[in-house]
């Protein structure tokens, strides 16, 4: 089969590679119907993180199960998938907590960006749609697998209510995920925090009330504008940086919550501030698996259409492209199609 493989900053191929086997009888192994790249791909793609040459990459995915391990029994094969990047068991302590990114017999998704996928804790980890879903749904619910969740991880951690006032900081597909989140929690103003049109668009699709596209000291004068000098009850930074994450906290209004998913890369939190304004903090690695029954009720309801995020999609074969269209910022998010 084929599937994507990263062997330095910006070397992204595509190679021949085994199908994958299954070795454990909790294992899965599904053919994909669709990857794409996150923004965390970018990371290492940027030479942030540390590379093993070769290494495959990618965690999400949907497609039909091939086969299945002996203690898979709520799945077979010809099933349609929504496969977690972050695999759990759904029933250690942990997850009875909540907490499925946490489970102790989890693992994370890997070789999404490919033809075939091995998923690890099956029957606890994937859920089925009702039969096999039209073309036009599968970017909803490819969104599933990570972006989603973890747009509305984000806004859950930070206490999103109906009524609020939230600032979403990061116009990537996570995001523009948590401002759909937060207009769907009922949020009465969502400020999304851009200065790139075709994301601007989305953000209002999503529900976004307002736009800021200035940063910094700027960026919190026009939020304390919009606000009337008192500043948001929910912050939503998607990030991952320490700029991102000052300007959350800046945002801030004295007693609200910072729910924060992006990948931290040098940031320092502000703990004075934080002291000083009863701002708490909260979030992390999303538990997709918690969420996935009642957000996979939205999309197949018609009620939301988060695959709005896709805004290119590349045969698998022109992956490279992909990266280097992200990296560039000249697509929010990239669809694969093996």
């Amino acid at each position: 089969m084929r599937v994507t493989t990263i062997h330095a900053p910006g070397d992204i191929r595509l190679e021949d590679r085994p199908v994958p086997q299954i070795t454990a009888p909790t294992d899965a192994v599904i053919k994909i119907k669709a990857g794409c790249i996150c923004g965390s791909d970018l990371w290492p793609y940027r030479g942030e993180n540390p590379i093993t040459p070769g290494d495959t990459i990618g965690h999400e995915m949907v497609g039909v199960v091939e086969e299945v391990g002996a203690e898979v029994g709520s799945f077979k094969p010809g099933d349609f998938v929504i496969v977690p990047f972050c695999t759990c068991d759904n029933t250690c302590p942990h997850c009875d907590n909540g907490a499925h990114s946490a489970c102790v017999n989890g693992g994370f998704t890997t070789g999404g960006q490919g033809e075939y996928g091995l998923v690890t804790q099956a029957e606890g980890s994937m859920v089925k749609t009702d039969g096999m879903p039209d073309d036009d749904l599968i970017a909803s619910l490819l969104t599933l697998s990570d972006v989603f969740p973890t747009g509305w991880h984000c806004a859950v951690s930070a206490g999103v209510k109906k009524g609020d006032t939230v600032v979403v900081v990061g116009d990537g597909a996570v995001g523009l995920c948590g401002v759909l989140a937060a207009a769907q929690m009922g949020a009465e103003k969502v400020i999304a925090m851009s200065r790139h049109e075709s994301r601007q668009k989305v953000a209002t699709a999503f529900g976004a009330t307002h736009i800021v596209a200035e940063r910094g000291v700027e960026g919190g004068k026009r939020i304390k504008e919009i606000t009337g000098g008192v500043g948001a009850d929910a912050v939503l930074e998607c990030v991952g940086t320490d700029d991102a994450m000052q300007l959350a906290f800046a945002a801030a209004r004295p007693g609200a919550m910072v729910g924060f998913v992006g990948v931290p890369h040098g940031v320092e939190l502000p703990i004075r501030k934080m002291f000083s304004k009863n701002v708490g903090l909260a979030g992390g690695v999303a538990p997709v698996r918690r969420y996935l029954p009642e957000l996979l009720d939205l999309v197949t309801s018609g009620t939301v259409n988060p695959g709005l995020v896709f805004d290119s999609v590349l045969p698998l074969s022109e992956v490279a492209e992909g990266y280097k269209a992200m990296d560039e910022r000249r697509s929010i998010k990239v669809l694969l199609q093996p």
